[in-house]
């Protein structure tokens, strides 16, 4: 039977035939002058959507007719071949869908009953071994590595794709960028628990510019010393390192004078102060202040046999 062919024919002219309607009447409405008037655009638009609506309309009757047609063809064929080629049709037209078929074709199954014609001469203890197909989804994975494999090869070998160093110099500095902008959210939560001073000529800087504006008054432009005592020498009345000196900027010096600089500087603003006031530690400014204060010695280190107490 040509049924088959000859419907699939029928259906790509309709097709056809309804895509040049289409083309046609886009062109149509593409010809038109323009207008800028609105009621024109709407009436063309509305002609060319009706026009369309009635071209498909005729496409459907005749794909019909059509079908009638091939009906009444069939029916005479019958009649002349004969009860065999409708049930042959029939047959052909109940088989098995396409993807059962095609899963069958894959795997190539051997029904039970002819499992013998793929038995091997394998016997384990009763165990028999039968030469079927493998499964078609690990034969897929199979060639899907293959075929990675050689990409792969291509671009890190033959088109210089980068290296597993490179790869992970590029994670590190996305992991430091990552770093560096949570320790930017961190920046208001330092305390005394958590301090380290700072090296970072930037955060000096600041630190420089925060001592400038508040602290010359009373310690001098240089750290010298004035109505407060010299930072510059060894000599602390408060203690002196990263903790005890951001401590004192912290919570002030309320019977001297100083006021706690919590309330106007923030503590990312207070560690980078008291860094720069650790920086400038043995400058000797000229007409530095006499040292008040005990001599600082770091945790760990061993307290010289000359050190002094000065009082105020």
């Amino acid at each position: 039977m040509k049924k088959n062919k000859l419907k699939k024919q029928l259906v790509i002219t309709l097709l056809a035939l309804l895509s040049s309607s289409l083309v046609f009447a886009q062109g149509a409405g593409s010809a038109a002058p323009a207008d800028n008037d609105t009621f024109n655009s709407l009436l063309a638009n509305g002609l060319i959507f009706f026009a369309g609506l009635t071209m498909l309309g005729a496409v459907l009757a005749l794909f019909h007719l059509l079908s009638m047609m091939i009906k009444v063809q069939q029916i005479k064929i019958y009649q002349e071949q004969g009860i065999e080629a409708y049930l042959e049709d029939v047959a052909k037209t109940n088989k098995d869908p396409w993807w059962k078929r095609q899963y069958k074709a894959w795997t190539n199954v051997v029904p039970v009953e002819k499992e013998d014609t793929v038995m091997l001469d394998h016997n384990y203890d009763g165990i028999k071994e039968l030469d079927n197909s493998l499964p078609p989804w690990w034969v897929a994975m199979f060639y899907i590595t293959i075929f990675l494999g050689v990409v792969f090869l291509a671009y890190y070998h033959v088109l210089g794709g980068p290296s597993q160093s490179d790869e992970y110099n590029a994670e590190m500095k996305v992991a430091e960028q990552a770093k560096a902008a949570f320790a930017a959210t961190q920046a208001n939560t330092i305390d005394e628990d958590n301090l380290e001073a700072s090296t970072d000529t930037k955060d000096l800087s600041i630190g420089q510019t925060i001592y400038t504006t508040n602290c010359v008054a009373c310690h001098g432009a240089n750290g010298e010393g004035g109505v407060g005592p010299n930072l510059t020498d060894e000599f602390w009345i408060h203690g002196g390192g990263i903790t005890n000196v951001f401590k004192t900027v912290k919570n002030g010096v309320p019977e001297k004078g100083m006021i706690a600089w919590s309330a106007q500087l923030k503590p990312a603003d207070i560690l980078k102060v008291s860094s720069y006031i650790l920086s400038i530690q043995g400058t000797n400014p000229p007409n530095g202040k006499a040292p008040q204060g005990d001599k600082y010695v770091a945790e760990g280190e061993e307290t010289p046999a000359d050190t002094t107490v000065v009082n105020e």
